[in-house]
């Protein structure tokens, strides 16, 4: 099985941590491939930039490793959703032989990402969570709603969700963002699982992440990285906000009815898909958000509103 740490990048100079999180979810690659190709163009590009300084550390970590070498979102739990200190304590107060999967996963997850911030020290941590999703329709960022994690979720130049910290228990954003402790936590939305534009695209996020927060200047590694996202996201909202969450309960048999793209306009009581009781209408009007379109998770869908 492969190394939880992907690699590391360290400059000459002291600065800001960057921890990129991918494979959370087991069927989003496209973020592993692009932390690939952050330290490949890392690697070259002194060759042609005499003058490049990197400044802090740069830091890849894969998420749930049994799911990556499976191919699908989880093994027995959501492991983004099991990010909690109560499940924390849960998993430590019994047996190691006894945990599952996601047990093992959750605490060695941990453990990586408090090991580097402790290793290095820095002054300012931000972890950006690499993600895909099954529908298609844009990119977008999740933040919380603290001024600097909502300042670098913009810096990326893709729709910003807001609420989601307060909504969802359990996500790497919920238990990361500690701005008290000068540590941040951005989630970043790529695309389709398996749209190969969703690699590039992740790509000039981390790379807008690092000019952010001065790691590198604002010539430096190249990737077509404003482009990019701006061209993907004309005609999207900045800033949004969560106002429904429909969760699939454990007895419910929930099917999400075809062709719903992210931020496609929905009204109040249309038909979004249907469980063994019958039709599950919208309860409010919005744009719809991560329709479910997988065999594993019990989030049905979400609907937000426009902020700006």
């Amino acid at each position: 099985m492969e190394n939880r740490i992907i690699g590391r990048y360290e400059g000459d100079e002291a600065g800001p941590l960057l921890i990129c999180l991918a494979g959370i979810h087991g069927n989003e690659p496209a973020g592993l491939m692009a932390i690939d190709e952050i330290f490949r163009l890392l690697s070259i590009e002194g060759d042609h930039n005499p003058k490049f300084s990197y400044k802090g550390r740069f830091v890849g970590i894969r998420g749930n490793l049994p799911a990556i070498k499976l191919k699908q979102r989880f093994i027995q739990r959501d492991l983004n959703r099991m990010l909690l200190q109560q499940e924390q304590d849960r998993i430590k107060s019994i047996a190691s032989e006894d945990w599952s999967s996601e047990d093992h996963e959750s605490i060695e997850l941990v453990k990586a990402v408090e090991a580097e911030i402790l290793d290095y020290n820095p002054s300012e941590t931000l972890i950006l969570d690499l993600h895909t999703t099954t529908a298609d329709g844009g990119i977008f960022t999740i933040a919380a709603t603290d001024p600097m994690s909502s300042l670098l979720a913009k810096g990326l130049h893709a729709p910003v969700i807001l609420g989601f910290e307060k909504d969802v228990e359990g996500t790497t954003l919920y238990y990361f963002n500690k701005p008290d402790k000068g540590r941040y936590c951005i989630v970043f939305e790529a695309g389709q699982h398996n749209d190969p534009e969703s690699v590039h695209r992740t790509a000039a996020a981390i790379v807008n992440c690092m000019r952010s927060i001065g790691s590198v200047d604002s010539k430096d590694v190249d990737h077509r990285h404003d482009g990019i996202l701006i061209n993907m996201s004309k005609g999207l909202p900045k800033v949004t906000e969560l106002i429904h969450h429909y969760k699939i309960k454990p007895d419910e048999v929930f099917t999400m009815h075809p062709g719903f793209t992210n931020f496609q306009p929905i009204k109040k009581g249309d038909v979004l898909g249907e469980n063994q009781y019958g039709p599950v209408p919208a309860p409010v009007g919005g744009l719809m958000l991560m329709p479910k379109y997988q065999p594993q998770g019990d989030d049905g869908f979400f609907i937000v509103k426009v902020l700006e």
